[in-house]
């Protein structure tokens, strides 16, 4: 059984983020969580509420809420209609990050599918303030789909890595899962001018290729030089259709991540970006 969370404002990225992950999902037996967290919507210019008018504005947001996420399931269920897929919705006051770790953690979530940009859709900006939150916070996988990206059989899947950092199995199976359903290929790209030659890259790199045994497993090595650059010629020279980072202590998206700089970076791939958080997971 997959579980999957899918936090929405309503947007109509957050929708095509939803109409992806019933696709990428169709031929796997799945629950759908669809969370909306509205505090942050009740909290806006409070200053100037009394408490019988901010407690109003919260009874009224928890009520448009629970009634949009009906709508969205109805035209989900009337999209696509799988007897394999069950949905189930969530309305809560609090912020997205907390009620999104709280759900994860009931339900032992597997991967969070979102929008990268939401109402606000600032196109100046390659991910939102949310997805960035999510990202960043979450504690399972998650997928980021691109404004009015149309779904496309993942079947080359880009894994840049150092080999150095020990990875999450339940993490990498998901990856195996998704490759095994539709026959991927899976590209493990190591950028560095050095050949993998310490113990703990040797034993990393076996693991990897362990987990990923029954699938189609590439390896590349491109030389030292701009991160980002090398990554962006490969999505696109190898025609991927999903990209693939870990997200962990010292790592270059944890780095470009914390500080905010992806825009800055120009890591902004127009494609599907799966990113594996490798912390260990304390299940409820």
């Amino acid at each position: 059984m997959r579980k999957i969370l899918l936090p929405t404002d309503f947007s109509a990225n957050a929708f095509n983020a939803l109409k992806y992950a019933v696709s990428l999902f169709k031929y796997e037996k799945s629950e759908f969580y669809l969370l909306h967290a509205y505090a942050d919507e009740v909290y806006s210019n409070e200053a100037a509420l009394t408490e019988d008018q901010f407690q109003e504005k919260k009874a009224n947001a928890k009520k448009n809420s629970k009634s949009q996420l009906k709508e969205i399931l109805a035209a989900i269920k009337e999209l696509s209609p799988n007897p394999k897929h069950q949905f189930f919705i969530k309305s809560s006051y609090g912020l997205l990050v907390d009620k999104a770790n709280d759900l994860i953690n009931i339900e032992n979530i597997d991967v969070a599918v979102m929008g990268t940009r939401g109402k606000t859709n600032e196109k100046s900006l390659t991910y939102g303030t949310n997805t960035i939150q999510v990202m960043k916070y979450v504690q399972c996988p998650v997928l980021c789909i691109p404004e009015n990206y149309v779904y496309k059989t993942p079947k080359q899947i880009l894994f840049p890595t150092n080999f150095l950092i020990p990875y999450q199995r339940r993490e990498l199976k998901l990856v195996a899962d998704m490759a095994r359903s539709y026959r991927s290929e899976i590209h493990m790209l190591y950028i560095s001018k050095f050949p993998i030659n310490s113990y703990r890259q040797k034993d990393n790199q076996s693991f990897l290729k362990e987990q990923f045994k029954d699938d189609v497993f590439n390896f590349h090595r491109a030389g030292e030089g701009d991160k980002t650059e090398v990554i962006l010629k490969h999505l696109d020279f190898m025609n991927i259709d999903l990209l693939v980072m870990v997200r962990s202590r010292h790592t270059y998206l944890e780095n470009i991540i914390q500080a905010s700089t992806i825009d800055k970076i120009g890591l902004q791939p127009q494609i599907p970006f799966l990113v594996l958080q490798n912390y260990h997971r304390e299940i409820m």
